[in-house]
C-alpha cells in the first residue's frame, strides 16, 4: 500500500464515528494492537520516549523519534498515525516540513502536531505560528509526492492555559484557526466531561479527537456524542508496564510466576514477526 493511499485510508476512516486509535510505542506492541483488530493505529510519544529511557515532553531526539516510527510503520499493514510532540528541534516551520517528509518517506499517513512548544515558559505557541507549521505540514507531504493527515493538537485543557470561564471559546478559536490552515482534525487531550465534549464538537468545524481513559465516557458513548476520534495516549503502555511490575515483584517476592498464566503465548507473539 502506497503512502497516500494509507493517508487517504486513515482520512476516510473518521467518518466511522468514532475511530479508536489505540497507541502503540514499538514494533511489537504495534503487531500485537493490529492482531487485536484495530483498523489503524497511533503512536504514543510518551510511550516512544519511556522505550527509549527519555521522559515525554521533547527529550526524545528526532533521530531516535523517527526511527521509532519507521519500524513501527515497517511490521503493520494498517496506517499509522505518529505522535511527533511539536516537531522536535526548533519547531519551525522549516523543522516540521523536514521532518514530514521523512515521515512521509517512512510511509506514515498522519501525524499529531500540538501547541505546546514543550520548552521555554511559554505554555502554548501564538495560534498563527501553530497555523503555519500546519501549512508547512501539508505543503511538505505534497511535496515529497504524498498526503499526510495532520492531527492538530491544542493543549488548552490538558495545561489549563487561561480562565477556566473563558477556555472553551479560547479553544474553539485554536481550533477553527488551525482547521482553516489545513488540519484534518483537531485534538483537546484533557477534556472527559460531556458537556464540554459536546460543546467541542457542536463549536468545530471538522472531526474531533479526545483523548479517553479513566473518569471519560465510554468509546459508544463519545461516538454519540459526535467525536469522530479517539485515542488513549501513553494508557496501553502503562497497562503493559503495571503488568511487568507486578509480574517482576510477584516472581521476586513470593518466587512463584504469579500473572505468567495470563502472559500471551510465546509462539503468537513470535508468529507475529513471521514474514
Amino acid at each position: 500500500m502506497s503512502q497516500t493511499t494509507r493517508a487517504q485510508e486513515l482520512r476516510a476512516l473518521h467518518d466511522r464515528r468514532p475511530l479508536v486509535l489505540p497507541n502503540a510505542w514499538d514494533a511489537a506492541s504495534a503487531r500485537i494492537i493490529e492482531s487485536a483488530g484495530a483498523a489503524a493505529i497511533a503512536t504514543t510519544s510518551a510511550g516512544v520516549s519511556w522505550a527509549h529511557g527519555r521522559s515525554d515532553g521533547q527529550q526524545l531526539s528526532r533521530e531516535d523519534a523517527l526511527a521509532a516510527v519507521g519500524r513501527i510503520v515497517a511490521v503493520v499493514n494498517v496506517p499509522v498515525t505518529a505522535d511527533i510532540e511539536s516537531g522536535y528541534g526548533t519547531g519551525s516551520p522549516d523543522d516540521i516540513a523536514a521532518i514530514v517528509r521523512e515521515l512521509v518517506e517512512l510511509g506514515i499517513a498522519g501525524i499529531n502536531l500540538e501547541d505546546a512548544p514543550g520548552t521555554g515558559d511559554t505554555p502554548l505557541l501564538d495560534p498563527k505560528a501553530q497555523a503555519e507549521r500546519i501549512q508547512a505540514a501539508r505543503s511538505a507531504a505534497a511535496s515529497a509526492g504524498g498526503d499526510l493527515v495532520v492531527n492538530s493538537r491544542t493543549d488548552t485543557y490538558l495545561r489549563q492555559v487561561g480562565p477556566a470561564g473563558s477556555r472553551l471559546d479560547a479553544t474553539l478559536e485554536r481550533l477553527a484557526i488551525y482547521r482553516a490552515a489545513g488540519a484534518d482534525s483537531l485534538f483537546v487531550p484533557g477534556v472527559v466531561d460531556e458537556p464540554t465534549i459536546e460543546a467541542l464538537v457542536a463549536g468545530v468545524d471538522g472531526p474531533v479527537n479526545i483523548m479517553a481513559g479513566p473518569g471519560a465516557p465510554s468509546i459508544r458513548r463519545l461516538g454519540e456524542l459526535g467525536v469522530a476520534r479517539v485515542s488513549v495516549g501513553p494508557l496501553l503502555t502503562q497497562v503493559a508496564l503495571e503488568a511487568t511490575r507486578r509480574a517482576a515483584a510477584t516472581l521476586l517476592g513470593d518466587g512463584d510466576y504469579g500473572d505468567a498464566a495470563d502472559a500471551i503465548d510465546f509462539g503468537t507473539v513470535n508468529g507475529t514477526f513471521t514474514r
